[in-house]
């Protein structure tokens, strides 16, 4: 009975962060329905025993991917004027009413989850102890491989900005620019 409720209502949520995502005129608010869509399904996945896949929803495409589509939105419409105004009184009591539910929501599906048959703590496949426990045991070596790479493509990509920086800045130190004179 309560995944059948959870699963209603975060089916909803999810349905509405969709609609909202497509329908919306603002970009700031359809980026917030992406988001509502992505937080609802990680709550289906946490449901369904599979608390890594989860995790990484919420850290992947809820925090670092709309964190990303929020700043190239606000970086883009930096020169447009917002109206400030509300246009409906309820909107703020009833979205804290809606954060309280979904909030509510969240808890009770972790709170629950033994309904779905997920065997949390006990070593059960699918679950982060689990997987942490195979992945730094058996797969250590290719883990920290992979991790160096990952670092090492990072520096490289701020070094190569950095160096594109400075063609596009200075192009040919023995060249004066205007108003400079050559050394």
């Amino acid at each position: 009975m309560v995944e059948l409720v959870l699963f209603i209502i975060f089916g909803l949520a999810a349905l509405f962060g969709a609609v909202t995502t497509v329908w919306a005129r603002n970009p700031v608010y359809s980026a917030l329905g992406l988001m509502l869509t992505l937080f609802s399904v990680a709550v289906f996945y946490v449901s369904n025993g599979a608390q890594f896949v989860a995790a990484v929803q919420v850290i992947v495409y809820a925090g670092a991917v709309m964190t990303l589509f929020l700043f190239v939105i606000m970086l883009v419409g930096v020169d447009r004027a917002e109206d400030r105004r509300e246009n409906l009184p309820v909107q703020r009591p009833l979205a804290l009413g809606l954060l309280v539910l979904f909030g509510a929501g969240v808890l009770v599906a972790g709170r629950f989850a033994w309904v779905t048959g997920a065997e949390g703590g006990r070593g059960a496949e699918g679950t982060v102890e689990a997987l942490g426990s195979e992945l730094f045991r058996r797969w250590v070596l290719p883990f920290e491989l992979t991790a160096l790479l990952l670092i090492i493509a990072a520096a490289g990509t701020v070094a190569l900005g950095l160096f594109r920086r400075g063609e596009a800045e200075g192009g040919d130190e023995g060249e004066a620019g205007e108003g400079e004179e050559a050394p």
